[in-house]
């Protein structure tokens, strides 16, 4: 499966500047499987989002369009207000325009996220391409067991592949590449962490460090600092499966 992670700088509360800058920033990326975009890819990391989460669909629809145009999946978060409140949604688009999504759970309390939105209930996987795929948002990071990868009672593991999009400040850069290889390592999975890079309003600066990591924490792929960037990658899964089995961590899992 062949992932494409998009570090893009979002616009503050502009939606539509952003679906156009990230339609420019794709326009020379090769075919790929998957494209994985920031949280909140269409406003920037908002805590206040009266006003600014989005309620028409203008993103949703935008990735719907872009992952029927190029035949791949589509993934990335969006602030939206529905049904009387706002969530982090996380949406997974199909090709074919269907789309499973997740609400993030672990809203950050430090920023006041969790003062407007409504944290959702349980982690989600998606089935892609032979591909099970984990969907977090940022803060989810931080907390292993909800994201805990176990084997199924047909003895497959339940994901393959996390994705973990994000608006992670670089004061806490360290935390965020420390972290990230440690979701790969303990879970023997695949990973994609994808950040935003720019500025925003509460004076937080964001250095990216998108990274594409193996599941020994080998970094396949990476963007550069504090630059917009689309890197794409190739991931292998019998090589997972190989080292699965030759290193069978899962099975001695508590």
């Amino acid at each position: 499966m062949k992932i494409s992670i998009v570090q893009s700088n979002p616009v503050w509360a502009a939606p539509a500047a952003n679906r156009e800058n990230l339609k420019k920033l794709l326009a020379s990326v090769p075919a790929t499987d998957l494209i994985v975009l920031p949280e909140m890819f269409s406003t920037g990391f908002v805590t206040e989002p009266a006003g600014i989460a989005e309620k028409d669909g203008e993103s949703l629809r935008f990735m719907q369009e872009m992952a029927a145009g190029r035949n791949c999946a589509v993934a990335g978060s969006i602030a939206v207000e529905t049904e009387g409140s706002f969530r982090n949604r996380f949406y997974f688009v199909y090709p074919d325009g269907s789309e499973v999504h997740y609400d993030k759970h672990h809203l950050f309390t430090y920023g006041g996220e969790h003062l407007t939105f409504t944290a959702g209930e349980r982690p989600v996987v998606a089935d892609y391409r032979g591909v099970r795929i984990l969907l977090q948002v940022c803060y989810d990071l931080r907390f292993p067991v909800f994201s805990r990868n176990r084997l199924l009672p047909d003895g497959t593991a339940l994901y393959d592949l996390a994705l973990y999009v994000a608006s992670w400040p670089d004061v806490r850069n360290e935390a965020w590449d420390a972290l990230l290889k440690a979701r790969a390592i303990e879970n023997q999975c695949f990973l994609a962490g994808v950040n935003r890079v720019g500025a925003d309003p509460k004076n937080n600066r964001y250095a990216g460090h998108s990274v594409l990591l193996g599941p020994k924490g080998q970094t396949l792929a990476s963007c550069s600092e504090y630059r917009e960037e689309v890197v794409t990658a190739e991931i292998q899964m019998q090589d997972l499966a190989a080292f699965r089995n030759q290193f069978p961590v899962l099975q001695d899992a508590d």
